[in-house]
């Protein structure tokens, strides 16, 4: 069992099921959509909803695929630990690197995102408030898991409150409610119809689109420090499937039917544009703290999981073993420091060399999540075959329509990473990213192979003359 794992380890199973719940939420729920959503509206038009939907399917069944591996065994390090058993020890190495790094780099973004943020308000140098505002989030998860999950929590909350009082104000708008003049329907079809620039713009912006949803995975990690995570596990991916179609499609249907899609203010903030739009007084500086809110959220995630993924690697000997030290509290001190310490000189760079090294990390970072995404579809495919055969009873959550729709997903993935070389927008990050990737591949290649050998080493002492393979 995946908590008595955690408990040896050192962790402390401190999160209830409305942290974890929320943690999912909260992964969903970024700045992706409420500043992001913008540009492929600008790019797509209505039909970016399709976009949305499209994309969104996709991560609810990555996601449906995970939670089926994670309710049967809660891992420490979750689809690092799940692909390394179905794959081998180089995709879980390879897996767990490469997830750290895309969250180490993610840390640098969104604290820059945030201090940008901040100017509004405050008058200090840029570099200072995303220095500050990582070091105030890196305090937080020092303190405890509980910290971090309350944190998370009310982060998540305040979101999930925002988007549920954009929608009601946008639907009152569109009933007549008010004294503002009602468009109905007619922007999904004036300006250049549904698609204006054709069908093939709605597969391109699910190519742009699928890096929003990227952070709801992360409620499998936390599981294993969770008090009982089967149960949580199984009802936080479930939620999923509605909150996905709830928060990102109908907030996107609502921009495209108060907002015409062409329209210059989508850039800064597509909510913005609509609040305004209605006549919200103070909409700007409103929608700004919530973006601020779901930053600082990112933040609060992305040290969590990198640090429990390093935690999880040193486990395997996949990185120092003195990564694993917890303190009285159960909080993994070194690991946490090391992803922070990453996100400063990260952060750093982005103010010293924002056009060269910087931005070749944020590009080598752009195509991971697709690809950890690849390859916890393939350990699904294999590990629910093993499951069935060995222990069917842990299937208590399982993958629709198997093995069909883990095909199905696994094609759509990897047409999604070969189309980022024809999308203008993702195009510079395929090539870093495929460099990053394939560097993680030969590392984790080559220590298996030398794992293999020094276990196939004849040694004096032993029957047949060889080392007995580990358990």
């Amino acid at each position: 069992m995946a908590t008595t794992q955690a408990s040896e380890a050192g962790l402390q199973r401190s999160l209830k099921r409305r942290h974890m719940t929320m943690i999912a939420l909260g992964g969903v729920i970024g700045a992706g959509l409420f500043v992001g959503s913008g540009a492929v509206i600008n790019q797509t038009g209505p039909a970016a909803v399709v976009s949305y939907l499209l994309a969104g399917v996709l991560i609810v069944l990555v996601m449906r695929m995970l939670g089926e591996m994670s309710v049967a065994d809660p891992e420490v390090g979750s689809f690092s630990e799940y692909t390394r058993r179905a794959i081998g020890g180089w995709a879980g190495f390879s897996t767990g690197w490469l997830y750290w790094y895309f969250w180490a780099i993610v840390l640098a973004i969104e604290a820059v995102a945030g201090a940008e943020i901040l100017q509004r308000w405050v008058d200090l140098p840029l570099w200072v408030m995303a220095l500050a505002l990582m070091a105030g989030l890196t305090a937080t998860n020092l303190v405890s898991v509980r910290s971090y999950g309350e944190f998370e929590f009310w982060f998540a909350s305040i979101k999930v409150a925002a988007i549920v009082a954009f929608i009601v104000i946008c639907l009152a708008f569109l009933l007549g409610v008010g004294s503002g003049h009602s468009p109905g329907l007619s922007n999904l079809t004036v300006h250049g119809g549904f698609a204006p620039a054709g069908g093939i713009t709605v597969l391109s912006g699910v190519v742009i689109v699928i890096f929003a949803f990227v952070g709801a995975e992360i409620v499998t990690i936390a599981a294993a420090e969770s008090d009982e995570p089967e149960r949580a596990v199984s009802r936080a991916v479930t939620s999923v499937v509605l909150r996905v179609l709830t928060f990102y499609v109908a907030s996107v249907l609502l921009i495209v039917l108060i907002v015409p899609w062409n329209s210059t203010k989508l850039g800064d903030s597509p909510f913005i544009a609509a609040l305004e739009r209605i006549g919200i007084p103070g909409s700007a500086d409103v929608m700004n703290a919530i973006v601020l809110t779901a930053v600082l959220s990112c933040l609060n995630s992305g040290l969590y999981t990198g640090s429990r993924m390093l935690f999880a690697l040193a486990r395997r000997g996949d990185a120092p073993k003195g990564l694993l030290d917890t303190n009285s509290r159960g909080v993994p001190v070194k690991a946490i420091l090391l992803t922070t310490s990453v996100g400063f000189l990260s952060t750093i760079l982005a103010y010293l060399s924002p056009d060269t090294v910087f931005l070749f990390l944020v590009n080598s970072s752009g195509a991971i999540a697709l690809f950890v995404y690849l390859l916890i579809a393939v350990a699904e495919l294999v590990m629910r075959r093993r499951l069935e055969r060995e222990a069917p009873e842990r299937l208590t959550l399982k993958m629709w329509a198997y093995p069909w729709l883990t095909w199905l997903s696994i094609a759509v993935i990897v047409v999604i990473i070969g189309s980022m070389g024809v999308v203008k927008d993702v195009r510079s990050q395929l090539v870093p990213s495929l460099i990053a990737i394939a560097l993680a591949i030969v590392v984790g290649v080559v220590r298996d192979r030398r794992a293999t050998a020094a276990r196939e080493r004849p040694v004096a002492g032993f029957r047949g003359g060889r080392v007995p393979a580990r358990e």
